[in-house]
């Protein structure tokens, strides 16, 4: 386990991005494997401690550049109606984030993803992931313009191999032409099953290549959570952080970017204001 330095380094410092993925488990405490029994009420209703935990999650995710979230909640009685994405990023210092609402069930549970971010995307976008149950997504942020620009992708993927088949073959048909690329999120399989993948693993060379277990959360045995890069990128540093309260451990990595990227990043720095649920961030 890493612990984390207390200051907050301004993004890009000495060219370097802090990304972390975390699968946020709607703020559910759990410990064990019973406790997906014992507490699965609280999937429906809410919990006095619960933003409790999320202020203690925000400030570790505000040491990082760039968060990708998944199970997060979009503000529904489960969670008080709290939006969990725009919570976070406002308590973790984030000036940009993104909320995707993949599974809408109305005022009892808003299933998301989330991006948060200290750097102002030139251009963010959803994707609806194919898969026969529907629910499952992608947020595609760009840092940039031009072919050096840095393409980020925060996904959640199915828990079924077919499911999971077909989304892999969705983002691959995406990530193939594109130069810089980040895929950071629950990708519910393990790196062997990725590398099983021909067409996933020709359009991003899958390194670093054995990511740190994060699930379950309590006695780590698999490798479900990743940060994945293309070649032209480098991994100073991979981790896993504490448990926070999750299932799932979060994944960090430190990344480098080659200069042409940085310079794209620096060059057009504009990009959106606050966002959430359904306006993109970016093109404004």
């Amino acid at each position: 386990m890493s612990h984390l330095a207390e200051a907050r380094m301004p993004p890009l410092t000495g060219g370097h991005l802090k990304l972390l993925t975390f699968n946020l488990q709607v703020g559910i405490q759990t410990s064990a494997y019973h406790h997906y029994l014992t507490r699965s009420w609280q999937h429906l209703l809410p919990h006095p401690r619960r933003l409790r935990r999320l202020a203690m999650v925000s400030e570790v995710l505000g040491r990082f550049d760039i968060v990708g979230l998944q199970e997060a909640d979009g503000g529904s009685f489960r969670s008080s109606h709290v939006n969990q994405v725009e919570y976070l990023a406002t308590h973790g210092g984030f000036p940009h984030h993104y909320q995707q609402l993949n599974r809408n069930l109305g005022r009892i549970a808003q299933h998301s993803n989330g991006l948060l971010s200290r750097l102002p995307p030139a251009h963010v976008e959803e994707h609806q992931l194919p898969g026969t149950l529907p629910g499952r997504g992608a947020i595609h942020a760009r840092f940039g313009h031009g072919p050096d620009a840095l393409h980020l992708f925060v996904a959640h993927l199915a828990l079924s191999h077919r499911g999971r088949v077909r989304q892999l073959d969705y983002l691959s048909e995406i990530i193939q032409p594109l130069r810089h690329v980040v895929v950071m999120g629950d990708l519910n399989c393990t790196p062997e099953q990725l590398h099983g993948h021909q067409r996933f693993s020709a359009s991003l060379p899958l390194h670093p290549v054995r990511p740190p277990l994060s699930y379950p959360s309590w006695q780590p045995r698999r490798a479900l959570d990743h940060i994945l890069l293309s070649n032209s990128l480098e991994a100073d540093e991979v981790r896993v952080l504490d448990h926070l309260f999750s299932d799932h451990l979060p994944i960090a990595v430190d990344v480098r970017l080659p200069p042409a990227c940085l310079q794209a990043l620096v060059t057009h720095p504009q990009g959106g204001a606050n966002q959430a649920t359904g306006a993109a961030m970016g093109d404004v």
